[in-house]
């Protein structure tokens, strides 16, 4: 039976020892986008950034307030961050994946997959060998109001990994509807990819996928891992327990390992995905529609940054 208790909804009683109580409630950050996503965490700056997809634009907060980071951003969606701390983002406007260097200036590292352009990338991880992933759904080119009207080149909409060393761009699954959110378990060994198909299709899919990433690289395994009851899983991280945090309709819910759905935070807007921050990662930046939101938890975020 689920309890709610300020701005959670207890399904499971490990949830319990997740949040920090009633007390400690969601504040709103920011109001002001068309379509918020990506949101990535930069430690060594004490900044968030995030997209602002229709209004073609890379947002800043700091503890000090929200400025334009970069505009026009070539309707930039998803990002991360490469094992040097480098910006690594998902392009609709270009059809492209970049990386931004140090200096400011821009690399792309992918806009194209067997001599035909790609569709829109959308998000994207960066593993552990330095290999970038990402996921390639027709979003940014179905309208231009998320990037530009186009045709779609590939054959399908495709979740991607592209090896920096040789410059291999590889397709690593090609059975998906919409292939959205993906996030590694904090041991590597796991990949969980979204499919959102149901966004244009009511009979479509609208899941999360759980692979198994081999020593190799490759993915095996591919089965339905779980799903919101309310909306889409459009983004989602993991903890350092390996619990996944996800958007969906009412807020973000968060599933254990195991796939049971262990509780919800309530949210005011349709959220399109998170990221963990600030200074000890236990802050849960969540991206809802036109705002920005955050929520301390009892527990961190995997990874470096």
């Amino acid at each position: 039976m689920a309890v709610r208790t300020g701005d959670y909804v207890i399904h499971d009683d490990r949830f319990c020892d997740l949040i920090l109580g009633p007390h400690v409630a969601v504040e709103q950050l920011w109001d002001g986008g068309r379509w918020t996503e990506g949101p990535v965490w930069f430690g060594d700056a004490g900044h968030l950034l995030w997209s602002d997809i229709p209004n073609n634009r890379i947002m800043r907060w700091t503890e000090d307030g929200v400025s334009t980071f970069r505009a026009p951003s070539g309707f930039a969606n998803g990002h991360t961050r490469d094992l040097q701390g480098r910006l690594v983002s998902c392009e609709h406007g270009p059809r492209r994946v970049t990386r931004t260097e140090f200096d400011g200036t821009v690399t792309v590292l992918a806009d194209s997959f067997a001599g035909k352009r790609l569709n829109s990338p959308n998000d994207v991880v960066v593993a552990a060998d330095g290999a970038v992933w990402f996921t390639d759904p027709d979003y940014g080119i179905l309208t231009d109001f998320e990037g530009h009207a186009a045709a779609r080149e590939q054959s399908g909409c495709f979740l991607f990994r592209l090896d920096l060393e040789s410059g291999d761009l590889a397709v690593m699954a090609d059975d998906f509807a919409k292939p959205n959110g993906l996030a590694f378990s904090p041991d590597g060994q796991r990949l969980y990819v979204a499919d959102t198909g149901r966004s244009h299709d009511p009979e479509g899919p609208g899941h999360i996928r759980a692979f198994d990433v081999g020593p190799d690289g490759l993915l095996s395994g591919g089965k339905v891992f779980a799903a919101p009851d309310r909306g889409l899983a459009d983004g989602f991280r993991c903890d350092l327990h390996g619990n996944l945090w996800s958007s969906a309709g009412d807020g973000v819910h968060c599933f254990a390992p195991d796939g049971t759905c262990l509780g919800r935070i309530l949210i005011p807007q349709v959220v399109s995905n998170c990221t963990f921050g600030g200074p000890a990662r236990n802050r849960l930046f969540i991206t809802a529609t036109t705002g920005l939101y955050a929520v301390f938890l009892n527990t961190r975020g995997a990874g470096a940054h």
